[in-house]
């Protein structure tokens, strides 16, 4: 049960999945204050009417039963005409930078349920979320957040991605188990309209919420190879219609005579049924078998049962036994083909700023400081053509993590728009440059760099993974680009996973098992987002953990998110879950999946993906693990324990085409190095990470000096490659610095401040996976071109 009990508006459409949110919420300790419902303008004008309003964001067939859900479950019921239609198409919604109204006056159909939603603030003033059925369409999803964040009210969508949560104990996986869950639940759920192939006339007014109902639906769809998601009614194969549900929320359940169900032909395969001469019934006493919200209403496990079983190893794993040794193994790559004398700069197509504020500017507040910062970083932009929107990732690094909020409300002025980019947050405290509460790092493309940008912003509590209520997303998704054009590839930078749990957004209470439970769940959410935005492979990661009581206990940190990170990579062998889920927005407007069980939604989403590595790799699957680490800061964000960053995920491999070398020893025995390389048709992507690890506890070396050897070590690495060196003496676009390691870390520059050539972050200590300290972690990106070979 979350921590809080809200008060819930829920918007009903007389549908399975808005009424079964509306129970999850009761289960969850919830108040529904009011049911919200919007219908078509023409009811209770022509009551004859026979076209379905037929919108892309509001069911609207069987709306003429809708006013008996107030004496049904004795809950007020407000109603308001659907005004106008889908003016916007996109699929994540921008209130403010949309006009609301067309030529014709006709106005945007979303911005009917803020009308709704404020009248009934007005009558429930203590109304302070917001509940909805979505399950998978991002596209009703982004909406509905936006009009209920406009109005204050946290949105609660504890179906989305259900199909993808893990199912019952001991029970295989089943796309259809939403509809199992809610016949267990009690809940009678009517199909009344169906428009899709496989579905006709006769399946009218079937109990889809029921076994029988389940197996029928299942079957006469996947004669017509029906797309994921189809079972559920999500591509709008079907609709339906609740009629009873546990007598804990329905007191009296609504009967339609056989006689006023009438139906109505549509044409393009869409039939549906006109309802006439519904009325309520009381229900028998003592026949409900469904007494309790918790007894009836599943709530997914926390942990998919891959990772319970990385749990399960961490928790009976001694501490001594957790790093192993990096698998040995040939250095030289065996993919790469011919490649040209050109060589690139790996950032040519990015721009990395690191901003601080004016050593000038008013510093004795932190949003005076913030906002130096921002103006700063509004000032390049202008400069350089770009918008803040265009911003893929930022790192925030505070001297105090309770400054987080305020320099959040100046930090979240800079976006305006859908999508902001994803974000680190993490405190570093004593470790910042003197003087200075806050550091941005940030990573823009440049301008006239085509990037296709993509983004994932979820912003309702679930079951799925953390809601990110704020100016920062889970993912922002860009095309790769190089000299000779786009690569085909994209890189996805996610966001700094806390373990929040996801449908209370606390952390998991105090335990002797906590620490590996936090270590695991904020892992899984980093797998979930990773899944859903198609990451094939990570380039590096790292696990930020708050400051330790003693070294001893930093190791086993160390040590133990080492081991989550190898195993959460699996083998080749492994049997992944089918992640690759429909959303009716990619039906309507995404020419792949126009059609039921495209090629695209047939493949399977893996984490890694292991066809894109070459058949030896494969062969050597612990080679495959792509570099990692641990670094101890001060705080992080709510007080966690850690925080799992991925620095990039890429898609769009081919088969065979991607490779991790890794390099012992690096110009001296001190330097290790990992060189992922991903090869496309128009150049090589070799993403570097170096690590400098000494055993020796006052290995103190000076800045500069450590600099000058960072760049030898690169320069041995890349030359091992037996390539033509792609970026030899490259700057690093991140580096990781044990603070205690230099003796002085933020050199000043006259009257411009602290030195800070590229995004460094200052650490207590850093750790390598089978726990040896490390003094600095160093990342490169480079490109390479290509000639096919001969």
């Amino acid at each position: 049960m979350s921590s809080e009990s809200l008060n819930v508006i829920a918007l009903i459409s007389g549908g399975k999945d808005s009424f079964y949110n509306l129970l999850h919420c009761i289960r969850h300790g919830h108040r529904i204050v009011a049911l919200a419902n919007l219908y078509p303008a023409a009811d209770g004008i022509d009551d004859h009417a026979e076209d379905d309003l037929n919108s892309f964001m509001y069911q609207t067939v069987g709306h003429e039963v809708i006013p008996l859900y107030a004496a049904a479950t004795g809950l007020p019921l407000y109603r308001m005409p659907i005004r106008g239609g889908a003016l916007h198409h996109e699929r994540d919604y921008d209130h403010t930078s949309q006009e609301q109204k067309d030529a014709s006056g006709k106005a945007e159909e979303t911005e009917s349920m803020l009308l709704l939603l404020e009248a009934i603030k007005a009558r429930h003033p203590e109304a302070n979320a917001l509940c909805s059925g979505a399950i998978l369409s991002t596209y009703q999803r982004t909406r509905v957040e936006s009009v209920a964040l406009r109005l204050g009210l946290t949105p609660l969508a504890f179906l989305w991605k259900y199909p993808v949560l893990p199912s019952p104990a001991n029970e295989s996986k089943d796309d259809a188990q939403l509809l199992r869950d809610m016949a267990a639940a009690g809940l009678d759920a009517r199909i009344i309209k169906v428009a899709s192939a496989g579905l006709g006339e006769g399946h009218l007014w079937e109990r889809v919420s029921s076994i029988e109902g389940v197996t029928r639906i299942k079957s006469a769809l996947r004669k017509f190879g029906a797309a994921e998601g189809a079972a559920l009614g999500e591509g709008g194969e079907f609709e339906t219609l609740v009629v009873d549900g546990p007598s804990w929320l329905f007191k009296k359940k609504i009967s339609v005579p056989e006689d006023g169900r009438r139906v109505v032909n549509e044409g393009g395969g869409s039939t549906w049924l006109m309802l006439r001469g519904a009325q309520l019934q009381d229900k028998p006493i003592g026949v409900d078998d469904v007494s309790t919200p918790e007894s009836s209403i599943r709530v997914p496990e926390l942990l998919a049962p891959e990772f319970q079983t990385i749990l399960a190893s961490i928790l009976s794993t001694r501490p001594a036994e957790y790093g192993e040794k990096e698998a040995s193994r040939d250095s030289r790559p065996r993919l790469l083909g011919k490649t040209t004398s050109s060589t690139l700069d790996g950032d040519d197509d990015t721009l990395r700023w690191s901003v601080l504020a004016d050593p000038s500017a008013d510093r004795d507040s932190i949003e005076a400081e913030m906002q130096s910062v921002v103006g700063q970083i509004e000032g390049r932009l202008s400069s350089s053509c770009l918008d803040a929107a265009h911003i893929t990732n930022t790192t925030i690094i505070l001297r105090n993590m309770a400054d987080f909020p305020r320099i959040n409300a100046e930090y979240g002025k800079l976006f305006r728009r859908p999508n902001p980019p994803s974000r680190v947050t993490i405190s570093c405290g004593a470790l910042l440059p003197p003087g200075y509460s806050v550091m941005v790092f940030l990573t823009i493309p440049r301008s006239g760099v085509n990037t296709s940008r993509n983004g994932l912003h979820v912003q309702s509590r679930s079951y799925w993974a953390p809601a990110n209520i704020g100016p920062y997303s889970q993912a922002i998704d860009v095309a790769v680009s190089a000299k000779a054009g786009q690569t085909g590839l994209r890189a996805i930078y996610i966001a700094g996973q806390i373990p929040l749990i996801p449908s209370s957004m606390t952390l998991p209470p105090p335990s002797d098992t906590s620490f590996g439970t936090q270590i695991v769940l904020s892992l899984q959410h980093l797998w979930r987002i990773g899944l859903e935005l198609k990451v094939q492979l990570w380039t590096s990661g790292v696990a930020y953990f708050s400051k330790s009581s003693s070294p001893d206990e930093m190791k086993r940190n160390a040590t133990a998110s080492g081991l989550a990170w190898k195993l959460a990579h699996g083998s080749p062998d492994d049997d992944e879950d089918d992640e690759n889920d429909l959303d009716i927005w990619d039906l309507k407007y995404n020419y792949q999946h126009m059609t039921l069980a495209s090629d695209q939604q047939k493949v399977r989403a893996r984490l890694p993906d292991w066809s894109v590595f070459t058949l030896r790799q494969q062969n050597e699957p612990e080679s495959c693990i792509p570099p990692f680490f641990a670094a101890e800061v001060e705080e992080l964000p709510r007080q966690a324990m850690v925080e799992w960053h991925a620095h990039v995920g890429l898609s769009g491999i081919e088969e065979s085409s991607a490779e991790i070398i890794y390099h012992p020893e690096a110009s001296s025995s001190c330097w290790r190095a990992w060189h992922v390389l991903v090869r496309t048709s128009k150049a090589t992507l070799v993403y570097t990470t170096l690590a400098r690890v000494s055993s020796i506890e006052h290995d103190i070396v000076s800045w500069d000096a450590l600099q000058q050897d960072l760049a030898a070590a690169y320069n041995s690495s890349v030359r091992a490659l037996e390539v033509p060196p792609p970026a030899l003496n490259a700057t690093p676009h991140l580096a990781y610095v044990e603070v205690g390691g230099v003796t002085a870390l933020w050199p000043e520059v006259g009257d411009a401040g602290p030195s800070v050539p590229f995004a460094t972050i200052p650490c207590h200590t850093i750790w390598s996976a089978k726990g040896e300290r490390i003094k600095c972690v160093a990342m490169y990106k480079a490109t390479l071109g290509l000639q096919a070979e001969e």
